[in-house]
């Protein structure tokens, strides 16, 4: 049975086998093992000003609509539940898959580890009024999907963002599904309007199938699902009406005018890496990007001859890089002094999505899911350098600039640039 990093496996299979790496002293002690039987751990609230809440939103009778979360600054003093963090089994079933396990296995375990883990956010809470919030569009990783990085989103909201987490339906995500009309012979099991949900799990690759060339036509429809995604909120920011066909009594109404339609920035981790550059060289509007732990196998060709001309921030993990991954970041970058690279020290891939803060210490690093660094502190790390890098390209008037030190490099457990030994230049 193998749960290792989810987002990591294989991504070296078809570059340049990693080259050996120093390792990075951490200031912050390794945090102390727990028994393998702990079972709840709490995914870390926002700590900025406002309360947050989300909502599921899903357009069309077809997997061409758009699916996302949306996370949002609610009004406070609401007695609206916690939204569960893994929403449906077939999740459960999709991480199975996905992780080479037995379904009945697969579930059972995850239905024990995490079934009753909720996300820090309210459920449908009413959305707060009075303020122009910028928009923040998400990428999720390979095997991932909307939910499950709500540490990073909720963060965000907490700090007056409107995010929009979007589910990839490239077959790239775990699972996925989009909303069908019953046939008239099925039973009307649910008083849900007659639909029922059809699923899309991810798919492996083929016997002798070429992953890059897979993973560049994933990645261009990913970019256009982040720009369609974008393209719904600023419809609903406008006043139209939007068709949500999933069961919510979210009141869409009140995201009329509350969005900055000039301050809208896009952000992913690995795959969502490649697809933020994607998304950045097909879509002005998006005025930034930040690229967690980004994989480069799917950026194409053609993205390095100039096309990416928004700023860019690179935060990565020390665990999961290699040569050639940083040297595509380099040669994105080079002599753009808006492109920005930094590496948390101690920090592995997993340290971005929420499966960090919901593993015990032992389990954790067992499986990869924790660094040497603790996760809330290398989450904080990443969310702090993001927030300036936010605050500075998209022109806020915020206090963000106080980490502005981090996006340089300079701070306890980050570094600029990379820790990876990388060849010397070759002469043009």
């Amino acid at each position: 049975m193998v749960f290792s990093d989810p987002w990591d496996s294989g991504y070296c299979s078809k570059e340049t086998p990693r080259k050996s790496r120093s390792g990075l002293s951490v200031n912050a002690p390794m945090e102390p093992g727990s028994s393998s039987t702990e079972k709840f751990y709490r995914i870390p609230k926002g700590k900025g000003p406002h309360s947050v809440g989300c909502t599921d939103l899903m357009t069309e009778n077809a997997v061409e609509g758009s699916f996302l979360r949306l996370y949002y600054p609610s009004c406070s003093g609401t007695d609206n539940e916690e939204a569960p963090w893994i929403p449906d089994k077939e999740y459960y079933q999709g991480l199975s898959d996905f992780l080479n396990m037995y379904r009945v296995v697969g579930e059972r375990l995850f239905q024990y580890y995490v079934g009753s883990v909720t996300c820090p956010a309210k459920s449908n809470a009413a959305f707060k009024l009075g303020e122009k919030y910028p928009l923040l569009i998400f990428s999720h990783g390979l095997g991932a999907f909307r939910t499950i990085y709500s540490a990073i989103c909720i963060e965000m909201a907490s700090q007056g963002f409107v995010v929009a987490a979007v589910e990839h339906r490239d077959e790239s995500a775990s699972a996925t599904y989009y909303c069908k009309k019953k046939s008239i012979s099925e039973p009307q099991e649910e008083s849900t309007s007659g639909l029922e949900k059809e699923w899309i799990y991810y798919r492996k690759l083929k016997a002798g199938e070429e992953e890059r060339c897979l993973r560049h036509k994933q990645v261009q429809q990913r970019a256009q699902e982040c720009i369609k995604a974008l393209n719904l909120i600023l419809k609903i920011n406008s006043g139209e009406e939007v068709t949500n066909v999933l069961n919510s009594n979210f009141d869409w109404n009140s995201v009329k005018d509350s969005v900055d339609t000039s301050r809208i920035a896009v952000m992913g981790h690995s795959f969502g890496g490649a697809t933020v550059i994607e998304s950045l060289s097909k879509e002005i509007r998006f005025r930034c990007g930040i690229a967690l732990d980004a994989w480069m196998l799917p950026v194409g060709d053609d993205i390095y001859q100039n096309s990416v001309q928004q700023p860019l921030l690179f935060i990565n993990s020390e665990k999961f890089q290699w040569a050639d991954n940083i040297l595509k970041m380099k040669k994105l970058s080079s002599s753009d002094t808006n492109k920005k690279m930094i590496t948390i020290k101690g920090s592995v891939h997993q340290s971005f999505p929420d499966f960090t803060f919901v593993s015990g210490g032992l389990i954790g690093r067992f499986f990869k899911l924790k660094g040497e660094i603790d996760p809330n502190e290398a989450i904080d790390i990443s969310n702090h350098a993001s927030l300036a890098f936010l605050q500075k390209h998209l022109s806020l008037k915020k206090d963000f600039d106080q980490w502005d030190s981090l996006v340089d490099g300079i701070g306890p457990n980050v570094i600029p640039g990379t820790n990876i030994d990388l060849p010397p230049a070759e002469p043009e």
